[in-house]
């Protein structure tokens, strides 16, 4: 049997500019041993490329081809929902561009659809913009749920932060498509290749990635190098609601327990 892993980025991989320890062993681990994986976040603001520079400028060598991001997976959500293309997009480089290569059109005074996800340059007037075509019925697709994120300095707002304020004004709940949404776990889980059965999802988010593990019938094995830490871990996984299948302080622990006979990374 061939096991495949669906890897989380932040918190998982590293905290803003700054790799977590055994990351870059881990993703070598894998390419190694010509494990199937892909790096899935819901980190909405950069693409793929802009992603795999990133993880290169901090050790970790992985192509943009084993990268997929909530960007993406709205993009062939909206896709799939047949001919409407007009978008009004609150959010940054990373949607935009899904957005355009999948043929969406970002302009017009009545969208089909409101977009959002990550925006760190949110605004009163992008908040009332996104609510009025809400109220005139476009639809409402959220990149992601995430309402905090780890970063250089700690935890910091994330989109459903955002998508909090736009729902209470609005009264318009969005469609979710990153974790724990089985929309981008099954696009996620279609992409490896392999039943779900033969997948773990690894992250270090109980509400997001264990959850959204949990619930598309994988396993799952959570990390306490971000959101989840050795002090809360308790506290995160009572407020998801969900057990994982591993708790690990970190990648190299999850790897010695999966695999007892592989070498430490030091």
């Amino acid at each position: 049997m061939t096991n495949g892993f669906l890897i989380d980025l932040d918190g998982t991989l590293y905290k803003g500019h700054e790799p977590i320890p055994y990351a870059a062993a881990f993703i070598q681990w894998l390419q190694r041993h010509c494990l199937p994986y892909l790096l899935v976040t819901n980190n909405s603001s950069r693409t793929p490329e802009q992603v795999s520079e990133h993880l290169k400028e901090l050790g970790i060598d992985v192509p943009a081809a084993a990268i997929y991001t909530s960007s993406q997976a709205a993009a062939q959500y909206l896709t799939e929902q047949g001919s409407a293309n007009r978008v009004h997009m609150v959010g940054e480089d990373g949607l935009r561009l899904a957005l355009d290569a999948a043929g969406f059109v970002q302009e017009g005074t009545t969208p089909d659809y409101v977009v959002q996800g990550i925006d760190r340059s949110f605004t009163y007037a992008k908040l009332a913009e996104a609510v009025r075509h809400l109220k005139h019925g476009a639809t409402y697709v959220l990149t992601n749920p995430d309402r905090m994120l780890p970063s250089d300095g700690g935890l910091m707002p994330g989109a459903g932060s955002l998508a909090a304020s736009i729902t209470a004004a609005s009264g318009v709940e969005p469609v979710v498509i990153g974790k724990p949404s089985p929309i981008i776990m099954a696009y996620a889980i279609a992409r490896l290749g392999l039943p779900a059965a033969d997948v773990w999802v690894i992250g270090d988010n109980a509400a997001t990635d264990i959850l959204g593990g949990a619930l598309s019938g994988c396993r799952t094995a959570l990390v306490l190098t971000g959101v989840a830490t050795a002090d809360n871990v308790h506290e995160q996984l009572a407020s998801a609601g969900v057990t994982p299948d591993l708790i690990c302080e970190d990648l190299q622990h999850f790897v010695r327990q999966i695999s007892p006979e592989a070498p430490n990374f030091d």
